[in-house]
């Protein structure tokens, strides 16, 4: 009994140090710029990584358009989570599980801030209240904000900026309404997708974001100034 209950304590001490850590980073990246697991990763085994911390006012209005557009619709409406489109998945689940993922940007921000990138149960379960915590005290703004700044665009490549000037040779507020399209197609695999050169299943993602983009009235409104 008395082993249990040290493994308990030791289980509570764990669990409250890990969210005493959890708030800490929250408070902190809302106002610095936050770092990735990967980007940890990447310093911990002395490999490069390439970044330009970008405020969002001046990555421009095109890509954050198009990143809604490819990954989370409702991005303007839910709380961090898009509960409709979780249910959808969860009811369309086969035996070996879900044949789709319904991350919002919120989800993603969380599991590339504060979590690992492999798959499992226990991941999602703590992708789901980390994006909502986000969410509620970041605003829409800095949660695309970062979002924009620690996604992966190649080997050692992150953020909106870097990707840009690699990629297309400008600033990431340069990039025409394609151009933004073909990064956001990137990003499924970016290790295996370049922007610059697209295959013929990279332009066909690209046109169907940019048509979301052309015929989605207001999905962005949040990222407004003052809103």
């Amino acid at each position: 009994m008395a082993f249990f209950r040290a493994i308990f304590r030791w289980l509570l001490w764990a669990t409250l140090i890990l969210l005493v850590l959890f708030a800490a980073l929250v408070a902190l990246w809302a106002y610095a710029p936050p770092v990735s697991t990967l980007m940890l990763a990447r310093w911990v085994t002395f490999r490069p990584v390439e970044r330009v911390w970008t405020p969002l006012e001046r990555i421009g209005p095109l890509l954050p358009l198009a990143v809604i557009a490819a990954e989370d619709g409702r991005f303007c409406r839910h709380g961090g989570v898009d509960w409709a489109a979780l249910r959808e998945v969860i009811d369309a689940a086969g035996e070996d599980g879900p044949t789709r993922g319904a991350s919002t940007i919120a989800m993603q921000s969380a599991k590339n801030l504060f979590l690992w990138p492999s798959r499992s149960a226990l991941r999602k379960g703590l992708e789901i209240p980390a994006a909502l915590v986000i969410d509620r005290m970041w605003g829409k703004r800095r949660v695309m904000e970062a979002y924009l700044n620690i996604a992966e665009w190649g080997e050692g490549l992150f953020g909106a900026e870097a990707a840009a000037r690699l990629y297309f040779h400008k600033s990431a507020a340069q990039l025409n309404a394609r151009e933004a399209a073909l990064l956001v197609a990137a990003l499924p695999s970016p290790l295996r997708r370049d922007p610059a050169r697209p295959n013929a299943q990279q332009r066909r993602i690209a046109a169907a974001i940019l048509r979301r983009m052309e015929r989605t009235k207001g999905l962005a409104d949040c990222l407004k100034p003052g809103d």
